[in-house]
């Protein structure tokens, strides 16, 4: 599925010169793209709540970044959203979803279950996205929210939009 160039177009219409992530294979295609443009900079971490300090610092040096990560990052990053939250940055993520639709990894279930719960605890706008023909005008609102709106928003791109996953993959 081509979703992920939907997100690609967005956050170069978006101007994000900053891209952070944990590799994840939802992912993959987007974060290799962001890798291959010389105008982001993609930024690996080796957890997601890395990722929002570094966008708090690329804001204050007057970049726009966005940060990639699977639904089982959001739990790492509870305590650093209260920073974007009380310091009033923006926050754009776009958060692959685990523990929903044919699921085979019983330890996904309960943060694919918690993650939508505990973004809207940190007062995040939270969207999902399960049609892949919406995932391009989602991508946009979100960044529009964060940048414009000076707000912290999440878009979950449901499990649906990936490949289902096995333990042999």
């Amino acid at each position: 599925m081509d979703w992920w160039k939907d997100i690609y177009d967005a956050l170069k219409e978006a101007d994000v010169k900053q891209v952070v992530y944990v590799p994840d294979a939802g992912h993959a295609k987007l974060i290799d793209a962001c890798i291959a443009d010389n105008d982001i900079r993609a930024v690996p971490l080796t957890t997601e709540e890395e990722g929002i300090a570094i966008l708090a610092g690329a804001w204050l040096g007057g970049e726009r970044g966005a940060l990639l990560m699977q639904s089982s990052g959001v739990g790492n990053c509870i305590n650093m959203i209260g920073l974007m939250r009380t310091c009033r940055f923006p926050l754009a993520t776009f958060v692959t979803m685990r523990g929903q639709w044919h699921e085979f990894n019983p330890w996904q279930m309960p943060m694919g279950r918690g993650t939508e719960p505990a973004l809207q605890a940190m007062d995040v706008m939270v969207e999902t996205v399960e049609d892949p023909a919406d995932v391009g005008a989602q991508a946009r609102a979100i960044l529009h929210r964060a940048f414009v709106g000076m707000h912290v928003g999440a878009l979950l791109l449901h499990q649906r939009l990936m490949p289902v996953k096995t333990f042999k993959e």
